[in-house]
């Protein structure tokens, strides 16, 4: 039997009842082939049966005594379909050539007598295609493995889903529900001080678990787009009442500069979109300081431009900054937050065909995303 590891030439099979003729292939082929040599189909299939994974190719002569070649093709296909099969056939013999097509499933005929550099070039061929099937199936193999990991993956994150929505928010839900009652009943002022603590923190662990599932959907391709036309002069009245309150607190003046075209995008989505970017612009802005909003058509698609006064973002974070749960550890504190927002914008910008863009500008930062123009 051959030993793969020890002989890194292919391995082919030469099958015919005439020593002559054995010897004359074996002597065209050795150099580049391990050459298994089999004098009858009953020692061929012999041999097959000790080394049949390693061979690459059978070359066997059609008329022999007991068994014919497509006899013995016609086996070698049930245990091994993916070897070579190659049929050495009289001139006039065309029934056998037919046969052998039909039963025998051959890569090809050669007729004798062959001509050795004809019959060399054929069998280097069918090698070389043995050689990318084989290379082939194991990408195909490695492929359905990570197919099935993706699709295992996939569940997962369902499952996951379901289990957030039910396990979680649904208690959650009832929290902040009986927390609201309770902050209407008569409170000391130390229960008020607990009460409004507990439902900023509810509030703040429902964002949380909003933001997962959001980014869950996206992956799974949840989350269906409702698009429309859309036409803004201003998207102040989009800013929601966190980010207004944040804005002011640090002191901030939002200027806009915005040109009335009409593009195509889900409403909500893009509402999302514009305060979860702010927010980001509003953290890291220096105080007292402007933030930009600009929107313009830019080819077949408007841009929208938010800007901020502050410090750069370092090269290493800006590598790294649309991954989900990404917090540089130089700026990590318990009010940055799970580092989730720009990774859900990237995620719905996708949705709608296109893509955010964030780069650093002289003493800021500077965000765009697009959305389709209406033709």
């Amino acid at each position: 039997m051959v030993t793969a590891g020890l002989n890194p030439k292919p391995t082919i099979l030469c099958v015919d009842d005439e020593n002559d003729n054995l010897e004359a292939l074996e002597r065209i082929f050795r150099k580049k082939y391990n050459v298994l040599k089999a004098s009858s189909g009953k020692h061929a299939l012999e041999l097959i049966q000790q080394s049949g994974p390693e061979i690459s190719l059978i070359l066997t002569d059609q008329r022999m005594p007991e068994m014919t070649g497509i006899e013995v093709l016609e086996k070698v296909i049930g245990q091994y379909p993916e070897m070579i099969r190659i049929l050495i056939t009289g001139f006039t013999d065309l029934e056998s050539v037919i046969q052998a097509i039909n039963k025998g499933q051959i890569y090809q005929y050669i007729t004798k007598p062959w001509d050795p550099v004809e019959l060399s070039n054929t069998v280097d061929r069918a090698v070389d295609r043995y050689t990318v099937g084989k290379e082939l199936a194991v990408r195909t193999k490695q492929l359905e493995i990570a197919y099935n990991e993706l699709k295992t993956l996939d569940d997962a994150k369902s499952k996951f889903m379901i289990l957030i929505n039910h396990e979680l928010k649904t208690p959650l839900t009832s929290i902040i529900n009986f927390l609201s009652l309770l902050n209407e009943s008569p409170l000391t002022d130390d229960q008020k001080l607990y009460v409004d603590r507990t439902i900023k923190s509810s509030n703040k662990l429902k964002q949380i678990i909003d933001d997962v599932l959001i980014l869950v959907r996206a992956e799974l391709n949840q989350l269906h787009l409702d698009p429309q036309a859309i036409i803004l002069n201003s998207v102040e009245h989009m800013v929601n009442a966190e980010n207004q309150s944040f804005k002011n607190k640090k002191h901030l003046v939002l200027v806009e500069t915005i040109d009335p075209l009409e593009f195509k995008a889900d409403k909500r989505l893009f509402e999302q979109i514009l305060n979860r970017i702010l927010n980001n612009a509003i953290k890291f802005a220096t105080e007292n300081s402007v933030i930009e909003i600009k929107g313009s058509k830019i080819g077949n698609f408007y841009e929208f431009k938010i800007i901020n006064n502050g410090d750069n973002i370092a090269e290493a974070a800006m590598k790294k900054i649309f991954q989900p749960f990404f917090i540089d550890e130089n700026i990590m504190n318990h009010s940055i937050g799970l580092g989730l927002g720009l990774s859900i914008c990237d995620k719905l910008l996708k949705l709608h065909g296109t893509s955010l863009n964030i780069r650093n500008i002289d003493h800021g930062v500077q965000v765009a995303f697009y959305f389709p123009l209406m033709q």
